[in-house]
């Protein structure tokens, strides 16, 4: 299979290719850390619904590393093609799979849309095989589009709600800050945020496991949220995603209601900010992370995906762990972002931001540098002067 020098193409918020070696490096580092953080008990079988980057990615390290599972799961993900790499998540995925053969455990990946019948279909029929219902469900699906099985499509918007929205930003492709507007979604826009970013596809997800016997006595679910600091709270947390995550937060509570009937349970679990290509691709937030990723890591309190996974599974998610809630049932993982000491820093220092000091002020630095990452670049010990091979199976 072909070998050859791997450069970034990136440009602001897109990078076409991703570097195998560095990805499987990526992986290796969260393995390390699952299996050192690991709490304790062991499960069965999970699934994975949007398994392969991010925190999607990290549950599946952390569950099947940290906690000994076989596991399925779901990606939508761009295979390498002759001379063309692979997407980053491919990587990852075939990385995972290796590394979890060794151990002797098994990493069944099927790449397709999420969202469709066929791949509910394909998921029961693997899980069957690989042994039966499964002890977790991990939906963690980060689609901007959603096709129905009618042949309805639906595509998300983060807009406001009521009136414009205006803010400074950073302009990725030149490093210069900006002003940004973005004006009030439509009634349909909002509709078909919620289809695509709430709770609907998740509850037909459970539903389907229920009805073939797939949720283990005690199974536990959970689904990955964000609500973050009042100065996005304009177009995220009082915008159309909000909308979308507030129908997500209602599927939790019925979900919960019924897992706990054999032990079980359901949650959204609120995360940190972090650096993915889906969040800097949202005006504002790259100026939000770079200042709260400089406070943070001053205060010692910086975490990726998979810290605080880690942290999640074994403070309250894992087997045999109950969970702390606030009053709406949310596990709050964004406890150490939203302190008021972190968000006092962060909100001082937004408004002194320019173009000018925004290298100096901020992380941003580190901000690109954790970008590039998520393709497998910039990642210490490896040398990228090096022809590496493209080809990768999962």
């Amino acid at each position: 299979m072909p070998s050859q020098v791997v450069v970034p193409r990136i440009r602001g918020f897109i990078c076409t290719n991703a570097h195998p070696a560095g990805c499987a490096a990526n992986v290796q580092r969260q393995v390390a850390l699952a299996q050192k953080g690991a709490g304790g008990g062991s499960w069965k079988r999970v699934l994975v619904v949007g398994s392969s980057t991010g925190y999607g990615l990290s549950s599946l390290i952390t569950a099947v590393f940290g906690y000994g599972a076989d596991a399925v799961g779901l990606c939508f993900e761009r295979a390498p093609q002759g001379e063309k790499p692979g997407s980053a998540g491919w990587y990852n995925l075939a990385e995972v799979a290796r590394l979890a053969r060794a151990e002797g455990r098994k990493v069944v990946t099927l790449n397709g849309d999420a969202f469709s019948a066929q791949a509910k279909d394909d998921a029961v029929a693997a899980l069957k095989e690989l042994g039966g219902p499964v002890d977790l469900v991990v939906y963690s699906l980060a689609s901007p589009r959603r096709v129905d099985t009618d042949g309805k499509i639906w595509n998300s918007v983060l807009k406001p709600l009521n009136g414009t929205y205006t803010s400074k930003s950073i302009d990725l492709t030149r490093d210069t800050l900006n002003e940004v507007t973005i004006e009030p979604a439509s009634p349909e826009e909002v509709e078909a945020t919620i289809k695509v970013m709430g709770g609907e596809d998740w509850q037909t997800w459970m539903d389907r496991l229920a009805a073939e016997n797939l949720l283990a006595p005690g199974c536990r679910a959970v689904a990955y949220s964000y609500i973050g600091p009042e100065l996005t709270y304009p177009i995220y947390t009082n915008g159309t995603i909000g909308r979308a995550k507030a129908h997500l937060d209602q599927t939790a509570r019925g979900l919960n209601a019924t897992l706990a009937k054999t032990g079980g349970g359901a949650w959204v679990s609120v995360n940190k900010a972090l650096v993915t290509q889906a969040s800097s691709a949202i005006p504002v937030v790259p100026l939000y992370i770079s200042l709260l990723y400089k406070v943070m890591k001053e205060k010692g309190t910086h975490e990726g995906t998979i810290e605080q996974i880690v942290r999640l599974f074994h403070d309250g998610l894992g087997p045999g762990r109950t969970p702390r809630v606030d009053e709406k049932g949310r596990i709050r993982m964004d406890d150490w972002e939203m302190s008021p000491d972190v968000q006092k820093a962060v909100a001082r220092l937004w408004p002194t931001i320019t173009t000018e000091n925004l290298l100096t002020e901020t992380d941003y630095e580190g901000f690109k540098r954790e970008f590039r990452s998520l393709f497998g670049f910039e990642l210490p010990g490896i040398d990228y002067s090096v022809p590496v091979e493209l080809d990768a199976t999962l």
